[in-house]
């Protein structure tokens, strides 16, 4: 087998991503999902205003986006009451985390993080070469009390947080995130991932602080706003920390296409708010169908729900597999005690009826 000359860090890496798209597993299942309910996609859609802008800017694809992603920066920062100089707009959360990784993470430097949170990040750390320390999740929440301790006792340089947090749903209010950002040691930094915030009770987020240089604070299109394959994301922070992030982002990563319509988005907030509404309506229904088999949902702030099969891993585990033979997609948390449970997206009414259906047939084979 041929050596690539590829570095240290990489070379000792598991040839593994966080994720198998659904679209693999269509390919592996030699037939298409019926129902996609494991990715966290919002299917109600984007904003009809936001497609209309997108189809209008099609014409103009063979353009670079602009580089500066000027409009919809300038958008973000009146729409948050922060600066120009405080919004940086990136190709989803994911590659923001990337950039951020690349700028601060290196072999020796030490990184906090939940046991069983959102795992990209992890895989960006380990792509640079950072050593992770985990933290286990307390009653399914992310531990703010332990996080802090465990980043004060390796000198962490990051320390990692999801609010609300994914896989489980479960989420921390604004005083207690306060608390979080408050005890950040000095010389670390915190990366904030609110990427399903819009979701979440409106005592959830503190208010933005853009002279604080301890903190990176990271929000999507994906999710609230129904743009999940245009990939544009945003991080507001302290001016000096935009700016490092300015050095190593890929300035034309984000389409006009993707610019058009998450500026579209962003100024049809109506639209979004009948989106919510609709995601609190089916995750009250996801509810009522786990206690219907005797499961339990968990209370999200997120478009998904945690539904806690009340048995072991393997059982969740052959949930999941078996639903997949019916072309439902779904997907459950890796880390014990967490893995117990399947994770199932908000889908339109007839598709959570549809996921009754396939669960309750499933179940009766499993016995």
């Amino acid at each position: 087998m041929p050596k690539y000359p590829v570095t240290c860090i990489i070379e000792n890496l598991p040839s593994s991503v966080p994720f198998v798209g659904p679209e693999i597993q269509e390919r592996q299942l030699g037939k298409p999902f019926v129902l996609r309910l494991g990715a966290n996609e919002n299917v109600f859609g984007p904003s009809p205003r936001a497609v209309s802008a997108m189809q209008e800017t099609l014409s103009e694809i063979w353009m670079y986006g602009d580089s500066e992603c000027h409009d919809i920066r300038r958008a973000l920062a009146s729409f948050h009451d922060v600066g120009f100089e405080n919004v940086v707009v990136g190709e989803g959360i994911d590659a923001l985390l990337g950039y951020t990784c690349r700028l601060f993470v290196e072999p020796g430097r030490k990184i906090v993080t939940s046991k069983g949170s959102y795992p990209t990040f992890n895989f960006h750390v380990s792509g640079n070469g950072g050593e992770l320390h985990f933290v286990p999740m307390k009653a399914h929440h992310e531990d703010i009390d332990s996080v802090l301790a465990k980043s004060r006792e390796v000198e962490a340089t990051l320390t990692y947080f999801s609010n609300p947090n994914n896989p489980m749903g479960s989420w921390h209010n604004n005083e207690e995130v306060q608390k979080l950002i408050d005890g950040t040691p000095e010389g670390g930094l915190l990366v904030l991932d609110e990427a399903y915030i819009e979701f979440a009770p409106q005592n959830t987020a503190p208010g933005f602080d853009i002279t604080n240089p301890k903190i990176l604070r990271y929000r999507t299109f994906s999710k609230a706003y129904a743009m999940a394959g245009a990939r544009i994301g945003y991080c507001i922070g302290e001016a000096g920390l935009i700016a490092e992030i300015e050095k190593v982002r890929n300035h034309f990563g984000v389409s006009r296409v993707s610019q058009a319509g998450a500026l579209a988005s962003l100024q049809d907030q109506q639209y979004l708010g009948q989106t919510v509404n609709k995601v609190e309506e089916g995750r009250e229904k996801l509810g009522e169908i786990a206690g219907k088999y005797g499961f339990l949902a968990l209370p999200s702030a997120a478009n998904f729900v945690a539904i806690d099969c009340r048995r072991d891993e393997n059982y969740a585990k052959s949930i999941v597999g078996a639903l997949a033979q019916k072309a439902v997609f779904i997907r459950m948390p890796t880390v014990n005690p967490q893995s117990r449970f399947i994770r199932v997206s908000v889908g339109t009414e007839q598709d959570l009826e549809q996921f009754d259906i396939a669960l309750g047939e499933v179940l009766a084979e499993l016995g």
